[in-house]
């Protein structure tokens, strides 16, 4: 049976989840979730990709994107999953699937939807700390997390 089709509504913000094969902990260590972030940096740059949040782990990903131009979340997303499956799969001299099955694109209403979503895609410890400080985190200006597209 085909796979269903996937329809991106331009200005619309999605929950996009991926995880890597067989839930095994391919992203566990430091320098393969810096490469990951490194090319959802590049595929930001490259597509106009708007990333308002996302957080690696070490077995998936979360990322909040709002989709800006025709086909910008497919692109950023094969963009990156591919580079950091080549990547992984080559320094550690292996074959094989990195992501199991496709990435998961729900689409984020405004409101009290985004607000979950958005706690969700935050590191619990930080986004405690910018809450109880009530000051723009360094951390998220930094990275670029919680833009306003």
């Amino acid at each position: 049976m085909p796979r269903a089709n996937r329809y991106f509504v331009p200005g619309h913000l999605w929950h996009i989840t991926h995880r890597c094969h067989q839930r095994d902990f391919l992203l566990k260590f430091a320098k393969d979730r810096k490469r990951w972030r490194y090319w959802l940096f590049e595929a930001r740059r490259r597509y106009g990709l708007c990333v308002l949040n996302y957080i690696v782990t070490s077995n998936h990903i979360h990322l909040m994107v709002k989709d800006t131009a025709d086909g910008a979340i497919s692109k950023s997303l094969q963009l990156i999953a591919g580079r950091t499956a080549q990547e992984y799969n080559k320094r550690k001299e292996r074959k094989g699937a990195f992501w199991e099955d496709r990435y998961h694109a729900t689409a984020v209403e405004s409101g009290e939807h985004l607000a979950r979503c958005l706690v969700e895609t935050t590191p619990w410890w930080k986004l405690r700390w910018h809450l109880l400080t009530r000051k723009r985190s360094p951390w998220l200006v930094k990275l670029g997390v919680l833009k306003v597209c």
